[in-house]
């Protein structure tokens, strides 16, 4: 994370309390909690899917007036099985197994009602999650959305964000025989899922620097290093993969045409204006279906929270929010 975010976060923090979750299906969910233990809870779902949180994570909070959960979804960071083990059984790692895990961490931290503070794939977990259950909300805070329309996945992942990276997009395609790139997510698939190291293995880095080079208005090279590690680089890739092979478990449009059940719950809509991995098409439409959200475009920013346009628009929001009730 850049220093430059020091001026714009909270100060580092350190968890108060952290534990596993046994959530079934073989899988233990990683979660802890910092900040005020009498404060608003608030509740950070990461992206990817896969990508897993990080302690600079909770910097977005006020210490003193929230209680700030974060968790490992299935799969990744801390909980297990890991999906950088050829024999982890993502058939049990979908949209509405993370919704279920959500309810269920609530419920076991004795939480009635949590904000709910979600960017990029953690955006579509949080339009789900509240959309199945609005009495739990007290308010929404989303950023670079992304709904896994089939238009979006082909924009980023099928040829058209290389009409702006040509370079990246040919490292992107590198490990994929000619004949097999006109369906790049299928063809990542089997390779993602191969069990040989020597084939998962550059996959999982490819699909990830893809990724990770392409976050950023400028090119941020810590990034692309910590995402392209091998082990975190294939669980990333391999949860991704599956989660877009899938449509997310969602119909065609889904979170978008069920804004309307989000029309009591305060929102603010963070968005990049140059964002490539999820363009801001998608915030527009999400905008125009539910008018009650404010959207913030951010002007010289595109994905990534750590640009510091969005990390202040974002620590905005939930400053905002905090005396809620």
């Amino acid at each position: 994370m850049s220093d430059a975010l020091d001026g714009i976060l909270y100060p580092p923090l350190e968890p108060y309390e952290s534990g596993e979750l046994i959530v079934g299906d073989g899988n233990r969910v990683h979660w802890e909690q910092s900040g005020n233990p009498q404060g608003k809870p608030v509740v950070f779902l990461h992206g990817g899917p896969g990508a897993g949180t990080s302690p600079w994570q909770r910097r977005f909070f006020d210490p003193e007036r929230y209680r700030i959960v974060l968790f490992d979804q299935r799969g990744c960071g801390k909980s297990t099985p890991h999906a950088s083990d050829p024999h982890a059984d993502l058939r049990f790692n979908t949209t509405w197994h993370l919704v279920a895990d959500m309810e269920l961490l609530r419920r076991n931290l004795g939480i009635d009602r949590w904000q709910v503070f979600g960017g990029s794939w953690g955006s579509a977990l949080a339009l789900a999650y509240a959309q199945a259950h609005p009495e739990a909300v007290t308010e929404l805070v989303l950023r670079g959305i992304f709904t896994l329309r089939r238009h979006e996945l082909e924009w980023f992942y099928e040829g058209g964000a290389s009409a702006i990276f040509p370079d990246l997009w040919e490292e992107f395609i590198a490990p994929i025989p000619v004949l097999e790139r006109s369906r790049l997510i299928e063809a990542y698939h089997r390779r993602l899922t191969d069990p040989d190291p020597a084939v998962h293995l550059p996959a999982g880095v490819a699909w990830s620097k893809w990724e990770a080079s392409t976050l950023t208005l400028r090119p941020d090279p810590q990034l692309v290093a910590d995402m392209t590690e091998p082990a975190a680089a294939t669980a990333f890739a391999r949860i991704e993969n599956h989660y877009f092979l899938h449509g997310g478990w969602f119909r065609e449009g889904q979170l978008i045409e069920d804004a309307t059940k989000l029309r009591e719950i305060p929102a603010v809509i963070v968005q990049g204006r140059y964002d490539v991995c999820t363009p801001i098409m998608t915030a527009w439409d999400l905008h125009r279906a539910w008018p009650e959200a404010e959207l913030v475009v951010v002007p010289d920013a595109s994905h990534s929270a750590t640009e510091p346009g969005i990390a202040a628009a974002l620590r905005l929001a939930t400053d905002r929010f905090a005396d809620v009730d």
